[in-house]
């Protein structure tokens, strides 16, 4: 039978910048990123969603924003500007994301304009999805505002929105046109919320760099102390990391490996079963020490590489355990996110453990008795 095959790549290209008060107006960031894209025969509409909690956190923002965009002439600031609650809560049902894209039509936001969005990895991974989906694709900003989201989820080329119960059910593969990492937001952050982002720094370590874990362990009291200079190369360092691996050959997740969702299997499970009363950040910690104690008792990484990072955890003051994890059975439904982490990767249950901090090996079985014993095995960490 007669066909036509058809073949063609897209090539993505953005930058993620490192700054400090990037609406203060002598900050040159956002205006020559606009200057350099702009067209002269079209002016750019610049529609903003902001995290609520950032607003309220920074309550001279939206003037400042107002102010910064009246010195760049090839935009037209859109006045109106979303504010939305942040957290998970946020991805859970469809009243953000349908809010952002009526706004985006009731503004006549197309496809030379462009989104913004400000504040945690939900309020991203919302304004992500909605840009990507209307007019079937907008170019949209990320400005992140917590350490996870500068150093991970904001970095990244994936959107969505929980559907059914399940983490990210719902998304695209649409990377941000720029990405803004402003430190100054940082600076009102809760402690909860500094610490947890620096869980994502640790799983890039253990599955890509050995010498980038020693230097967090080295520097596990200047991070908890919240020294800014600490933290600016933790996130740098840790973006660095992702951004390689992303360009590495699989952006869009085609096969089934995700290095960098170690620890992850457990931790997307434990989010929902706690209704999201447990940040992402302190899932993944726990989901890392579950996954550490579970590459020992297999024979994979030994017993002094699992203490390091079950140590580093609790020197940062992120939790190893929990309760709906801390006493696993064979019924316990925790277990069941091992099925739901394959459904989401749509193949084979591929899931990362490690060799050595450093090196990881993927496996597509895990023992339901070993990860039992795994969860009882990190217990005697905690009740020292």
């Amino acid at each position: 039978m007669d066909h036509i095959q058809q073949s063609f790549s897209v090539s993505f290209n953005y930058h993620v910048y490192f700054t400090e008060n990037l609406f203060g107006k002598t900050n040159d960031r956002l205006r020559v990123f606009f200057k350099t894209g702009s067209d002269p025969d079209v002016k750019q509409k610049i529609f903003f969603v902001i995290d609520e909690d950032v607003v309220l956190n920074h309550p001279d923002l939206l003037k400042e924003i107002d102010s910064y965009f009246q010195s760049i002439e090839d935009c037209v600031l859109v006045k109106e500007k979303l504010i939305l609650k942040g957290g998970e809560n946020a991805k859970n049902d469809l009243i953000s994301f349908d809010k952002i894209v009526e706004a985006i039509n009731k503004n006549e936001i197309d496809r030379h304009s462009y989104v913004i969005g400000i504040g945690g990895g939900s309020i991203l991974d919302v304004v992500g999805f909605a840009a990507a989906v209307s007019h079937r694709g907008i170019k949209h900003i990320r400005i992140p505002t917590t350490v996870l989201s500068q150093n991970d989820s904001g970095v990244g080329v994936k959107n969505g929105i929980n559907y059914a119960g399940k983490k990210n059910f719902l998304g695209t593969f649409a990377p941000p046109v720029a990405v803004f990492n402003d430190l100054q937001f940082l600076t009102t952050l809760s402690d909860r919320h500094w610490l947890s982002g620096i869980s994502e720094a640790i799983k890039v370590a253990l599955v890509k760099d050995a010498s980038f874990f020693k230097w967090i362990e080295e520097n596990a009291n200047a991070l908890s102390k919240r020294d800014m200079d600490t933290m600016r190369y933790l996130i740098k360092r840790c973006a660095e990391l992702h951004l390689k691996h992303i360009a590495s050959g699989d952006p869009f997740e085609k096969g089934s490996s995700r290095p960098l969702d170690f620890g992850h299997w457990s931790a997307h499970k434990l989010e929902q079963l706690s209704n999201f009363e447990v940040l992402h950040g302190e899932a993944v910690a726990i989901g890392i020490a579950l996954d550490s104690m579970y590459s020992q008792l297999c024979g994979k990484l030994s017993s002094t590489a699992c203490d390091r990072i079950i140590h580093l955890l609790i020197e940062l003051g992120l939790p190893v355990t929990n309760d709906l994890i801390g006493n696993v059975e064979t019924d316990n439904p925790i277990l069941k996110g091992l099925e739901e982490f394959r459904e989401h990767l749509g193949g084979k249950l591929t899931i990362m453990l490690l060799k050595d901090i450093g090196i990881g090996e993927e496996v597509h079985e895990m023992n339901s008795s070993l990860i039992i014993e795994a969860s009882a095995g990190i217990q005697k960490y905690v009740h020292k």
